[in-house]
């Protein structure tokens, strides 16, 4: 029987505790290095930052326009002013912390690979190796279903730290407002019913948590923590580092490097979903996680998706004479599986394009 060991990664924080030079797996590839910039630029002024809490209660115009320009110009942006409690940011990132300094036996507990060999997404490893010459990221994640409720798989949710579980539930339920806050503020600056973007979600809309761990990196000259892509899910919610950065986004052919987080803010971008629905009027921005020689760095996702068999397309009182529908319409569970398929491939970043008419 041939040897197939290479589906199985190993946790990346082992590699990082016991190896001089990564693998060769996770190299970049002489190519991919021409032009890559791993240092990135500066960006040429802060990260867009909006008052959520003015935005929300009374549609500043001054909030919503620096809104509208963050999304036509970046596709990202910080959130102020939230609602959510600067404790229940800093004890979800101790917790995740914490969980990731366990036990290698004991995180295994939460595995992603079913009797050790079978990969789902739900749990805790690594993503899916589908090829012998995937380049792989430097990087372990634990990937969590936490909405709809009844969907949790808690058997891959920790127990400890103690806190973890409840920290999440709280912590899922104040992103959730944000979530809401931020489509109803879009769907005014498009020009949409209110609620227009929220009720795209409906009960089997999935909500995902992915905590991520970037350990030390003895070639970050050479390694990414996570390749380019652009998110598929409509919005993500990113609790991000406050000490280490490493979060670059793409624009113009330019990677430029976004601080790390100060003043308790949340980062905010939409997806590939999102953009379909709207048209393409604001597109999800290509990113990418570079690594760090001396430090590691944690993050924590929360991605909101559509219903997996909700037929996504352009919003129809979005389209115009001049300006008709950009992409095809198909369903969320299909444009996924396209989206993995080209992510494996580091083609995350043009799945966009292949959505297009």
């Amino acid at each position: 029987m041939a040897d197939e060991s290479w589906r199985l990664p190993n946790s990346v924080q082992q590699l990082a505790a016991n190896m001089q030079e990564p693998p060769s797996q996770y190299l970049l590839r002489e190519q991919e290095l021409l032009g890559a910039n791993l240092a990135g630029a500066e960006m040429p002024e802060p990260v867009p930052t909006i008052d959520l809490g003015l935005l929300s209660a009374s549609n500043d115009p001054e909030e919503a326009a620096k809104l509208r320009s963050a999304l036509q110009t970046w596709g990202f942006f910080q959130v102020s002013n939230h609602g959510m409690e600067t404790s229940m940011m800093d004890s979800v990132m101790t917790a995740s912390r914490e969980f990731f300094h366990l036990p290698l036996e004991e995180k295994k507990k939460c595995s992603n690979l079913i009797d050790g060999k079978h990969f789902q997404v739900e749990g805790y490893g690594n993503d899916h190796v589908r090829t012998q010459d995937q380049r792989l990221d430097w990087s372990d994640r634990l990937h969590l279903t936490v909405e709809p409720e009844g969907g949790r798989n808690l058997a891959h949710w920790p127990t400890h730290p103690k806190s973890f579980r409840d920290d999440l539930h709280e912590y899922a339920l104040k992103c959730k407002k944000i979530k809401g806050d931020i489509l109803r503020a879009m769907a005014k600056i498009l020009k949409l019913d209110e609620d227009c973007l929220v009720n795209q979600f409906n009960s089997n809309a999935p909500t995902f948590a992915r905590f991520n761990h970037f350990p030390p990196c003895p070639r970050p000259d050479l390694v990414l923590g996570i390749k380019p892509h652009a998110d598929f899910p409509a919005l993500t919610v990113l609790l991000m580092d406050r000490d280490v950065a490493g979060l670059q986004y793409l624009r113009d052919g330019t990677w430029y490097n976004v601080p790390a987080a100060c003043d308790h803010t949340l980062l905010i971008n939409i997806g590939l979903t999102m953009e379909i629905m709207i048209n393409g009027i604001f597109t999800g921005p290509v990113h990418r996680v570079v690594t760090n020689a001396d430090k590691e760095r944690i993050s924590v996702a929360m991605f909101y998706g559509v219903d997996p068999d909700h037929e996504i397309g352009p919003i129809a009182h979005l389209l115009r004479d001049e300006q008709p529908a950009r992409y095809r319409k198909m369903k969320a569970k299909d444009l996924l599986v396209a989206q993995l398929e080209h992510f494996s491939q580091d083609r995350g970043a043009q799945i966009a394009d292949a959505c297009k008419i």
